[in-house]
């Protein structure tokens, strides 16, 4: 018996476990999306001058919420790469919070409204970690004649 059976149906992640490492890239590069439009709007949001006016968008929102769980689900299914996509995918989760607070300081306090630079970064490592989980299989062969 398992111990997470009741919680998480890990015969129905079982079966889309191969697929689980491109949806989690797909999320990535999506989610980066999100974020650069995410980014214009709060940016004409700040143009107001009231920092109240800048609010989140949804679809940014969601794309990292799906972000996180998918790589929860991903370390149910492949232990070690999960833990370490998780651990990045919560980097991102973190910096996405800490730069919307960041991006109303700066309009509250009339400076220079800045781009997100924590969050793109760390989505960038994730995208490459991802990129590493799912498209292994395209350097393999040169990676065997190196190491």
């Amino acid at each position: 018996m398992q111990p997470l059976q009741f919680l998480v149906p890990v015969d129905a992640l079982a079966a889309f476990e191969g697929l689980l490492k491109y949806v989690i890239l797909g999320l990535v590069l999506v989610n980066m999306v999100t974020r650069i439009v995410a980014h214009q709007k709060q940016k004409q949001q700040a143009a107001s001058g009231d920092h109240e006016d800048v609010t989140r968008w949804l679809p940014h929102s969601v794309t990292t919420l799906l972000l996180v769980l998918a790589s929860f689900a991903f370390l149910i299914v492949e232990p070690h790469g999960g833990m370490v996509m998780s651990v990045l995918v919560l980097g991102v989760f973190v910096a996405d919070l800490f730069e919307f607070e960041s991006r109303k300081v700066e309009v509250r306090n009339d400076m220079k409204f800045e781009r997100p630079k924590a969050a793109i970064t760390a989505s960038l490592v994730v995208l490459l970690y991802a990129a590493y989980q799912s498209l292994f299989f395209l350097v393999a062969d040169y990676w065997e004649l190196i190491v």
